[in-house]
Order: C-alpha cells, then structure tokens, then sequence
C-alpha cells in the first residue's frame, strides 16, 4: 500500500473539472474533483440519483440550491451535504488556483 497525497499531481488542464474517483465500494464512490474556474452554465441545474457529502480541500467556490436566493460560498473546510435528487448548480470555482473537493457520493 502507498500513501498518496490529494494535492499532488493536480490536473493541469483548466478547460473542464477532472473528476478522479479514489475509492469505489458497496454503492459509495470517494472522488476527487479539481476545478479551475469552471461553473454550471447559466439556467441549468444538477440533480444527481445519489446522496452527496462535499467537502473543499482548498481554493474557493459557491454553490447555490434551487429556492434559496442566497449562493453559499465555500472555503477550505467547509463542507456541505446535497440530499439525491437536489437540484443545486455550481456559481462559480476560484479561477486563479485549483479548487480541490472532495466528494463522497452514496445512496
């Protein structure tokens, strides 16, 4: 077994997020996700089968769930749960740095 770091290595392609699955078991899948400015296009929204815990390693970024007028805005530590089947969209990912979550997705 070799450890493995989640800020080595970074995706250097800043066109689209890099989604890197880590650990795959019993229906529960641990990614790392790398963002570097991207966002949901505007008017559409994510709505996923699976429950999602979603926590940011480092950078900055918002997201924003349907009926709430407020974005809510996300610094390293912070960490947030999106039940399955809520629709949320990303506002936007620090453009600047890498944005690195972590994100375990679950039913």
């Amino acid at each position: 077994m070799n450890a493995r770091n989640l800020f080595v290595e970074l995706p250097t392609d800043r066109d689209s997020e890099v989604f890197e699955p880590l650990l795959e078991h019993d229906g529960m899948t641990l990614e790392r996700i790398v963002s570097t400015g991207q966002a949901t296009p505007p008017g559409e929204w994510l709505q996923q089968e699976r429950s999602e815990w979603v926590l940011l390693l480092s950078g900055r970024a918002a997201l924003r769930f349907e009926g709430e007028d407020d974005e809510q805005v996300l610094a390293p530590g912070d960490y947030v749960w999106i039940p399955s089947r809520c629709r949320h969209r990303v506002e936007w990912t620090d453009a600047k740095q890498p944005t690195v979550w972590l994100a375990l997705h679950y039913h």
